[in-house]
């Protein structure tokens, strides 16, 4: 298989934030079919000071190496996936991944993650967020900055 250079990731514009949890609403509807956010979303929105931020995975696929079964992998279109049938709820990748994006709730074994399906941003009334498309090097070498290696 040819490996992507290319993925579509998540981007948010801080400013354009007023906190009304939608995405993460409309993100509990991809992984658990309920609208309940909070631990249920692969996104998450924090207040910080003033304004928000937001904690979802940036697809740099360092995940996958730590996963002991192979359930993660990295789709054609650049997006790394976990198999449910796979995974054994060890819970490395959420322990090893370096931007804490991996999910996971007591309702379910296995984690989960932004697989950049877009919903939280048809769900944002204030156009917060977007997809866009980055080179996976690049992502990668963010990641790397930010744990000073």
């Amino acid at each position: 298989m040819d490996h992507p250079t290319t993925v579509k990731i998540l981007k948010f514009h801080a400013e354009k934030c007023k906190g009304c949890l939608e995405c993460e609403k409309a993100c509990s509807k991809v992984h658990f079919k309920t609208d309940e956010g909070g631990d249920k979303s692969a996104i998450r929105i924090h207040k910080a000071g003033k304004s928000y931020e937001m904690q979802v995975c940036n697809q740099c696929g360092l995940c996958i190496d730590m996963c002991p079964v192979g359930a993660l992998t990295r789709r054609k279109n650049g997006i790394v996936t976990l198999d449910k049938n796979t995974c054994i709820g060890c819970q490395a990748c959420v322990g090893f991944c370096p931007i804490d994006a991996m999910a996971k709730s007591d309702a379910r074994l296995e984690p989960f993650k932004c697989i950049s399906c877009g919903a939280c941003v048809r769900a944002c009334p204030e156009k917060a967020l977007e997809l866009v498309e980055v080179k996976i090097d690049g992502i990668k070498e963010i990641v790397y900055h930010k744990q000073g290696a």
